[in-house]
């Protein structure tokens, strides 16, 4: 399993490598830069004469290296992430974009793995009853949920639901993870004393995040679990095991189960990225202070580094979801091998 582990981490260098200059290449490829969001936003807001405005844009540029090739500016950046674990000077934020991702990718990270596990854990059980109700009223409800998450646009749902709150039921403070009463407080104000009262605040702002995300993934995880069990349930050896006397709870939950999880759990692998842009796009619509309105923002005014690390930070997640993926399919079934060995 050790050696299996190394394998898939080398191979992820290069994939990483490779993604980092396509990535920087895409985001330099439209004109402009940030020196020309300077020049405008001050024309626009600071009443400056054009040639004030670009003399002070030219400055900038000049000082913080945007006049430079495009290949020095990326492996300018690609050397201070390897030397030093430097991602850059954001130029909008003013403070490095490693403080950035510190105040923005654990709460991201925190609602995706949220959504993944209640997604697993409902659709699996979901589609598993779909599967053992076939042509039921019950497999016929549950088809047609799956079909919603799966057509209906993951920011449509959010549009919707952020008008419900807003102009049907009159929500306050909807933008942000907390109300101001309980923003400051801590969450374990003594050594046995946790703070659920600033929990519930948390999931009373966050739930329709984690709703829209959670239904995508969990339709998904239904339709293919359902039709994977269906499979198996035909299988001689499931014929073989309800010969020999085992009840259908056994046969469906130790025989039939297991081996209709392996699509599942090669899906894993795309599983956390997918989670991660279906919050991105609900975070974005209820603007939440996660890594989605600061990877459109980046990009519309051109802070090159934040858009480059978030995106590079999405592509990593990527190749770690489907290292987890293997380890937990070799794992599940010892068939699986790299060379000789697990």
């Amino acid at each position: 399993m050790l050696r299996f582990l190394l394998i898939r981490i080398l191979q992820a260098i290069p994939v990483l490598f490779v993604m980092s200059v396509i990535t920087f290449a895409i985001i330099q490829a439209p004109p402009g830069d940030y020196g020309d969001f300077i020049r405008a936003n001050m024309m626009t807001q600071g009443n400056a004469t054009a040639e004030a405005a670009t003399r002070a844009a030219d400055a900038y540029r000049e000082a913080h290296g945007l006049n430079d090739p495009l290949f020095v500016q990326y492996f300018r950046w690609i050397w201070g992430i390897v030397s030093a674990g430097d991602f850059g000077q954001s130029y909008a934020y003013n403070k490095p974009v490693w403080d950035i991702m510190a105040q923005r990718l654990p709460p991201t990270i925190a609602i995706a793995l949220t959504c993944h596990i209640l997604a697993s854990l409902l659709g699996i059980s979901f589609g598993v009853l779909a599967a053992v109700k076939q042509y039921t009223w019950v497999d016929t409800l549950l088809s047609f949920v799956s079909f919603l998450g799966m057509t209906v646009p993951r920011f449509l749902m959010a549009l919707i639901i952020l008008y419900v709150l807003a102009y049907k039921l009159n929500v306050q403070e909807i933008g942000s993870f907390f109300s101001s009463k309980y923003g400051g407080q801590p969450w374990w104000p003594g050594l046995f004393d946790f703070n659920w009262e600033k929990l519930w605040n948390l999931i009373q702002h966050v739930w329709p995040v984690i709703f829209v995300a959670t239904f995508g993934g969990l339709a998904y995880n239904m339709r293919v679990m359902r039709a994977n069990l269906l499979d198996t349930l035909n299988a001689q050896y499931i014929e073989t095991a309800r010969a020999k006397g085992l009840g259908e709870g056994a046969v469906i939950m130790r025989h039939a189960v297991p081996n209709a999880l392996h699509p599942l759990i090669a899906y894993q692998g795309v599983v956390l990225p997918y989670m991660l842009t279906g919050e991105i796009e609900v975070a974005i619509v209820f603007g939440l202070a996660t890594i989605g309105p600061a990877i459109v923002g980046s990009m519309n005014i051109g802070d090159v580094y934040v858009t480059a690390t978030l995106l590079l930070v999405l592509g990593a997640t990527l190749i770690i979801g489907n290292i987890i993926a293997d380890l937990l399919l070799v794992a599940l079934d010892p068939r699986i091998r790299v060379g000789d060995n697990t």
